[in-house]
């Protein structure tokens, strides 16, 4: 099959070589997609640049996401067929060296979920980490019906499907953004209330939409740099939810403050989530995906002969939605 893989860590257009590997074989309780899309997102960029993980294995296929079509079933799997559409996620995880940037992966079945019809493959790439990270962030702790959602970032990848899902759980939702452009992305997600931390104050705005009282739960893409302005406007009984925290990676908790208000304070990373908690937010995203019409953000499409480029425009940090490379081409 063609692949992309690098042996070493460093720049992509360094480290990240294309050719022919070995097609896998589905295992014991494992499926085989023939990818179409695979889903960049910062944290494989990590993984390949060396900044944040060491080197996993000798030889490694970049990319957690991805969406194809299963073409062939190990023993022992039951709930899907040759020929469904899906989308998968933590393809590169967990034990595993081979992700999305080849035309084939062949991983567990409980890492695959059907992809409904009228959903572009690339648009599947796209909910792996993204999606699967802002449902458990918001409905790890239960239902959020008639709750105040607060998502930082909320154009980003995680942040814009935070906004979708929260709104489609029964919360209110307040997204800041730093710039025009990504409000409109913002409130075309849904968000009831949008700030320009850049331009405008974040608190005053945050408290008067609350009446006061503060929001119940935030989905923080950057617990450390945001941690200051946080606080100021958390409900009693609130929850931080966090998945990034590049601002400030060791940050300073004020845990009497925290404990003082019982705001709890939910860390993740979702490769080392329970799995009861993963398959209910992939059952959980399906109902999603049948209820009505989603927006996926694709930020930019590059060739499997072009992931290095496509690693780059991740790095780059401008982009709005999800780089994704087509594995068919």
């Amino acid at each position: 099959m063609r692949a992309v893989w690098y042996d070493r860590q460093g720049p992509a257009a360094e480290v990240l070589q294309s050719g022919e590997l070995p097609t896998p074989q589905a295992g014991p309780g494992e499926v085989r997609v023939r990818l179409h899309a695979s889903g960049v997102n910062p944290s494989d960029c990590y993984r390949r640049a060396g900044t944040s993980f060491p080197q996993e294995y000798p030889r490694v296929i970049p990319n957690s996401d991805g969406a194809g079509i299963v073409d062939q079933v190990g023993d022992g799997v039951m709930r899907l067929q040759v020929g469904r559409r899906v989308w998968l996620y933590n393809g590169q995880r967990n034990g595993r060296a081979f992700g999305t940037a080849a035309e084939y992966i062949a991983l567990a079945e409980h890492l695959v979920t059907p992809l409904p019809d009228n959903v572009s493959f690339a648009a599947g790439a796209t909910l792996g980490i993204p999606c699967m990270t802002a449902w458990c962030c918001l409905f790890g702790d239960g239902a959020i019906a008639g709750q105040t959602v607060l998502v930082t970032g909320g154009a980003g990848a995680v942040g814009h499907y935070a906004v979708q899902l929260a709104k489609w759980g029964g919360a209110r939702v307040i997204a800041t953004v730093s710039s025009s452009a990504k409000a409109e992305q913002a409130r075309l997600a849904g968000a009831d209330l949008v700030i320009d931390y850049k331009a405008e104050d974040v608190i005053a705005r945050a408290m008067a939409f609350t009446g006061q009282r503060g929001v119940d739960r935030v989905v923080d893409v950057d617990f450390g740099g945001n941690i200051a302005t946080t606080l100021k406007l958390m409900a009693m009984n609130s929850t931080i939810a966090v998945y990034a925290t590049n601002g400030n990676r060791n940050p300073v908790i004020p845990m009497r403050e925290l404990m003082e208000r019982c705001i709890a304070l939910r860390s993740l990373v979702l490769s080392a989530l329970p799995p009861p908690l993963l398959a209910a937010a992939q059952a959980d995203i399906s109902k999603w995906l049948a209820a009505g019409e989603r927006i996926h953000n694709i930020a930019a499409q590059f060739a499997l002969s072009e992931t290095a480029q496509a690693h780059l425009a991740v790095e780059k940090g401008d982009k709005l939605g999800t780089v994704i490379v087509d594995c068919s081409r």
